[in-house]
């Protein structure tokens, strides 16, 4: 199986394919709306505006399993992203990460990388705190938080897990080198 073989939801529920993704370098990330992480869509907004001309594709899904930080439908959150933040990079259907009912996309990320990588002293303390609040984080691989961010090379291989702690900004060097 590789990640082409997988199908997703648009916010509208209508089905397509990772197929659609073929020679992308591809930047997923669970997100919320009412998180501390989520002016990180400020940073995501910007490497979506300087990249995407040169193949980054950033897909967005919104996940209300930690601290029910995303709350609302699937417009609503799309209105939210697009007013306050300018976003303009795929958004789609609200989904679980971890349990009975994740998705195919997030079985098989965590399946191609279960450990995230995690920058400074400041960035393992808050995720040393994440962890003992994080109720859906239940098996090793799991998603911990909002903003976990996956990299995907242009081959569909998946090549960076890294954690909510890393902004944006600084993920620019590893997606240079993969454009």
């Amino acid at each position: 199986m590789s990640i082409y073989d997988i199908k997703i939801l648009t916010r509208k529920g209508e089905e397509v394919s990772m197929e659609d993704y073929r020679g992308k370098v591809l930047l997923i990330v669970n997100t919320a709306t009412g998180c501390g992480f989520t002016p990180q869509y400020k940073g995501l907004e910007e490497l979506y505006q300087k990249y995407n001309s040169q193949g980054l594709e950033i897909l967005d899904f919104p996940c209300n399993q930690f601290g029910n930080q995303a709350p609302g439908n699937d417009e609503e959150i799309h209105e939210f992203c697009t007013f306050k933040y300018k976003t303009s990079f795929d958004q789609f259907k609200k989904i679980d990460v971890n349990g009975e009912n994740e998705t195919e996309l997030y079985k098989y990320l965590k399946s191609q990388m279960k450990d995230e990588k995690v920058e400074g002293l400041k960035g393992k303390m808050a995720m040393k705190a994440i962890e003992k609040i994080s109720s859906s984080c239940k098996n090793d691989g799991d998603i911990k938080w909002n903003f976990t961010k996956f990299l995907v090379n242009r081959e569909g291989e998946v090549v960076g897990r890294f954690s909510p702690t890393t902004e944006p900004s600084k993920i620019e060097e590893n997606i240079k080198e993969l454009l």
